[in-house]
């Protein structure tokens, strides 16, 4: 399958080190070159905003879904390909992933923590088979990794488990995962066994 379609998941705090908004940068310039769309929040605040930016400057497309009630505190992005309001976030979160081919998760807070478990959940249950991610920057998710080894070695989630996300740190990483074929799809009726 061609990636043509990527969801980025990534925070959106202005409080963060410069180092993590000039990566978002650097990804999302990589993407806009390879011709892959980007599919986000919707926000013009922290990496998303950043990304965002960098994509759009790079000559990519950017869609942005956002629900009403964020949307009207003015955070949303006013200069993307396609922005997208909805009713919830609920809304949001299965919109984002109906319209991408994959996912990209980069640093981010609670919300990004959130999305990412639900796509690696939802990959788990074999609701899509989509490649997954995580983009490890300065080490910023070796906790997260961590602890799902931990989940796993303690038997509260199966070893097939590694197979459903990549781990990477480099550019070069995330586009081989991005276009490296599947060779695993998770069984749920085998999942508790």
């Amino acid at each position: 399958m061609t990636i043509q379609s990527v969801c980025v998941y990534c925070g959106s705090s202005n409080r963060v080190d410069d180092k993590y908004k000039k990566m978002a940068a650097t990804v999302a310039a990589a993407l806009a070159a390879h011709k892959m769309r980007i599919v986000y929040g919707g926000g013009h605040v922290g990496l998303m905003g950043v990304l965002a930016d960098a994509a759009l400057a790079a000559g990519g497309e950017v869609v942005g879904i956002i629900p009403e009630h964020i949307r009207a505190h003015e955070v949303q992005h006013t200069g993307l390909t396609e922005l997208v309001v909805v009713d919830s976030m609920h809304t949001r979160k299965s919109l984002m992933v109906e319209r991408s081919d994959a996912f990209v998760i980069l640093p981010g807070g609670f919300g990004t923590l959130e999305e990412a478990f639900e796509v690696l959940t939802w990959k788990q249950l074999a609701l899509h088979n989509k490649p997954i991610v995580i983009y490890n920057a300065f080490g910023f998710w070796d906790l997260l990794t961590t602890l799902m080894e931990e989940v796993i070695a303690k038997g509260f989630a199966p070893e097939t488990n590694r197979r459903i996300f990549k781990v990477v740190t480099t550019l070069d990483e995330m586009f081989d995962a991005l276009n490296t074929p599947l060779d695993f799809v998770v069984d749920p009726k085998v999942k508790w066994i």
